[in-house]
C-alpha cells in the first residue's frame, strides 16, 4: 500500500448498484485511495478501482453494525493520518441520507483535506431504470424523498405530510415500516394509489412489485422482498414506461392490481 502522505477525506458516492453507475470521477478517487471505507450497500465489484488501497468494511444494517458511527468518524481520521488518502466508499449519494456531512465536519476538525464525489441516489437511479419518473406533466409537479427510519428508529413524520399532497412520495429504509406507511396512507386518502416496490435496484438481483395501497402488503409477502428496497409511491407509477405493457396485456387500466403477475422483470 502507498502512502500519499497528506491526510485527506473524499466521500465517495457508489451509485445505485448497477457497476456501471458510477462517476469517472468516483473512479479516480478510488485509483488515488490509500485506504477505502466501505458501506453494506456498496456493489463490491467496484472495490477493484482500488488497486493500491487497504479495503475496510464499515457497513451497517438494521441491527447489525460492523462499527458505529463514532468509530468510523475516528477510523477516517487515524487512517487519514497514518496513510494518506482516505475514500470514505457510500451507496447511493453520500448526501442523502448518507450521514457524509457528518463524516467531512468531523474530519475537518482534525485539519483533513476533505473533497465530495456525489454519486446517483438509489431515489432518483431506481425509479428511472424502471420507468418510473418521479415528475410528470399533468400528474406529479414534485416529489419527497423520505427516510422510513429515523435516527430514533420511528418512521419520518413527514410521511404524513407527504401522504396528503399529490407529490410522487419516494421512501427509502422505509421495509420494516411498510405497516404503518400503508395505514397513514389509508387513513389520509380515499384514492387506492399505485404502489411499487424495489428490491436490489438496477442490480442483477432487482426484484419488485406492483400494486396499491390495499394490495401491496400481500404482494411483499407472496414475493419474499425484504431491504435493501426502495418504496415509490404515486400516479406516476401507473404510468411507468416499462410497467405499461401489463395494463395493455391485462386491461388493469383502472384497477391497477398485480396479484397474478409475475413482473420482477
Amino acid at each position: 500500500m502507498k502512502n500519499s502522505n497528506t491526510p485527506k477525506l473524499t466521500i465517495v458516492g457508489a451509485g445505485p448498484g448497477d457497476v456501471e453507475l458510477i462517476t469517472l470521477k468516483a473512479i479516480k478517487a478510488l485509483e488515488s485511495a490509500d485506504v477505502v471505507l466501505y458501506d453494506a450497500l456498496v456493489n463490491e465489484e467496484l472495490l477493484q478501482y482500488a488497486t493500491h488501497a487497504e479495503i475496510i468494511f464499515v457497513g451497517k444494517r438494521f441491527g447489525c453494525h460492523a462499527y458505529s458511527q463514532d468509530q468510523i468518524n475516528e477510523l477516517i481520521v487515524s487512517m487519514a493520518k497514518r496513510f494518506g488518502h482516505v475514500v470514505r466508499f457510500k451507496g447511493g449519494d453520500p448526501f442523502v441520507f448518507g450521514r457524509g456531512s457528518e463524516e467531512i465536519e468531523y474530519a475537518q476538525k482534525f485539519d483533513l483535506e476533505t473533497a465530495i464525489v456525489p454519486g446517483i441516489s438509489s431515489a432518483l437511479g431506481v425509479p428511472a431504470s424502471n420507468g418510473i419518473s418521479l415528475t410528470q406533466r399533468r400528474v406529479a409537479e414534485s416529489f419527497w424523498v423520505i427516510t422510513g427510519t429515523t435516527s430514533d428508529h420511528k418512521l419520518s413524520k413527514d410521511v404524513a405530510l407527504a401522504s396528503q399532497s399529490s407529490a410522487t412520495v419516494v421512501i427509502l429504509m422505509g421495509m420494516n415500516k411498510l405497516d404503518e406507511i400503508i395505514s397513514i396512507y389509508q387513513n389520509n386518502r380515499t384514492d387506492d394509489l399505485p404502489i411499487a416496490i424495489i428490491q436490489n435496484g438496477t442490480k442483477d438481483t432487482e426484484k419488485k412489485v406492483v400494486g396499491t395501497i390495499s394490495s401491496i402488503a400481500k404482494l411483499v409477502q407472496e414475493h419474499q422482498l425484504s431491504s435493501p428496497a426502495i418504496i415509490v409511491i404515486g400516479e406516476v407509477v401507473r404510468n411507468a414506461s416499462k410497467l405499461t405493457q401489463y395494463f395493455q396485456e391485462e386491461n388493469l387500466e383502472d384497477e391497477f392490481v398485480f396479484q397474478n403477475l409475475d413482473i420482477a422483470i
